[in-house]
């Protein structure tokens, strides 16, 4: 089972890209960010047509999450728990029907900024919410993934230029704490755990040629629960779909699955 995740920077953008991708990537599994659609506007035909299963918790103009899967989805749930005020598009999950079954949870966490300021707090509110959600996920002990735009660079060594992010939310003390704690409940880094070297990223800023000179940031992630880690086979960054055209300013990452 191949699962990717990629914020796609607006569907309706991206609406010749993205079906070029899937065409030659075949992922089973796609956890898609940042749809910037309401869902009756989401363009499902394009995607059904081909043979897609399509869920979608959208929001006009921004944030908005959707899943595509190849592969029968079960129980869809659309809403982070833990905050009945918060009408944020951000979280999306179902159970993926293949040769083992899969709870899958796409998420687009919050960019924070300006930090500090209610943005950055509403940041970690977020990441306590979803560490609860984790938390109760991972107690009925099954495979699970938890991909999509964190929007958190983990190491130093997840940044061409580290040093112009330590005032940004995405890469402040706390922040990285935040995702540490989520790691420490027994989650591993997909991506990390078969590629541990520096210089590999999943985003480059629109401006100031930052795909051209490889100033980039690895901030979309992949964690998996133990009984997903056994199932790991290897995981990837589409570095090259960044160079296409029209491209959105981040890139697919996958997993393989023996799901």
């Amino acid at each position: 089972m191949k699962i990717a995740t990629f914020n796609i920077n607006g569907i309706k953008a991206r609406i010749e890209a993205l079906p070029e991708w899937l065409a030659a990537a075949e992922p089973d599994v796609v956890l898609l960010q940042e749809i910037k659609s309401v869902d009756e506007s989401f363009p499902r035909a394009v995607f059904e047509d081909a043979g897609w299963v399509l869920e979608t918790h959208g929001q006009k103009g921004f944030n908005g999450v959707a899943i595509l899967s190849r592969l029968p989805l079960e129980d869809v749930v659309r809403g982070l728990p833990g905050d009945g005020e918060d009408l944020q598009a951000r979280w999306i999950e179902a159970t993926v029907v293949g040769k083992r079954a899969v709870r899958v949870c796409g998420l687009y966490l919050p960019n924070g900024n300006p930090a500090p300021g209610p943005k950055y707090d509403y940041k970690l509110a977020w990441m306590a919410r979803m560490q609860a959600r984790a938390e109760a996920l991972l107690a009925l002990e099954e495979p699970l993934v938890l991909a999509g735009d964190y929007n958190v660079i983990p190491q130093a060594e997840d940044a061409a230029r580290p040093e112009l992010w330590t005032e940004d939310a995405l890469f402040l003390p706390e922040t990285r704490a935040a995702f540490r704690r989520l790691l420490n409940l027994g989650l591993t880094d997909a991506f990390r755990a078969r590629q541990p070297a520096p210089g590999q990223y999943s985003f480059w800023d629109y401006q100031a040629g930052a795909w051209e000179k490889n100033n980039g940031i690895r901030i979309d992630h992949l964690l998996l629960s133990p009984q997903a880690a056994d199932l790991l086979l290897d995981a990837r960054i589409d570095k090259e779909v960044r160079a296409g055209d029209k491209p959105s300013d981040h890139v697919p990452v996958w997993i393989e699955l023996d799901a």
